[in-house]
């Protein structure tokens, strides 16, 4: 929450990190020239975004009863981060990045707009069978189908202003960015706050 929206996903893993080390909690390291910790998020937020959803996993070189590492972890976090919950999890299970399935999020518009013509544009988008977009990476341009991508798309009026409420896919190789979505929509991801509400786990 608040400034830390602005840390970006390297340096928040390496806050998180430190806040363990301060709390005392026994984390486990890579071996090697370079030892890291075993620490693996979920999903990486992108920056500026808010959330109150993030999972991680952390490997332990003993074994703690999870609220006692909650609360050390509490005592020494990083203003901005809450842990609300620790939970132990087998060794034998996956990786969180290989179980995540969807993610939702609501964007909230600084800006003031027609809300009728916002509805029916996300009304179009909804109906259209495909959506063709273009990424750029390392220099190199790809064209995706962002419709498939998008589960469900609302729009609500609150007293912060209009909010759209989305719901993604947050799969290996098939992931639904919100700024993506506010362009489809001819918005400006800039001019939203966008936070992220839940990462749902596939079975």
């Amino acid at each position: 929450m608040g400034p830390t929206r602005y840390i970006g996903h390297l340096d928040l893993a390496r806050t998180l990190e430190r806040s363990l080390n301060r709390a005392r909690i026994p984390m486990a390291y890579t071996q090697g020239f370079n030892p890291r910790p075993r620490l693996q998020f979920a999903a990486a937020l992108p920056l500026g975004y808010t959330s109150d959803c993030e999972l991680a996993d952390i490997w332990l070189t003993e074994a703690m009863e999870p609220e006692q590492a909650r609360r050390q972890m509490m005592e020494r976090i990083a203003p901005g981060l809450i842990v609300h919950q620790v939970e132990e999890a087998s060794l034998q299970e996956a990786a969180l990045q290989m179980q995540t399935a969807v993610s939702t999020y609501t964007a909230t518009l600084l800006d003031e707009v027609d809300t009728a013509v916002l509805q029916q544009r996300i009304a179009d988008l909804l109906a259209a069978e495909t959506l063709i977009r273009v990424r750029v990476r390392k220099k190199k341009r790809r064209e995706y189908d962002l419709r498939p991508l998008i589960y469900d798309l609302a729009l609500t009026e609150t007293d912060a202003g209009s909010v759209i409420q989305m719901k993604l896919a947050l799969e290996q190789n098939k992931n639904g960015r919100p700024d993506e979505v506010l362009l489809a929509l001819d918005l400006d991801p800039l001019a939203a706050r966008v936070h992220r509400t839940a990462i749902l786990l596939g079975s």
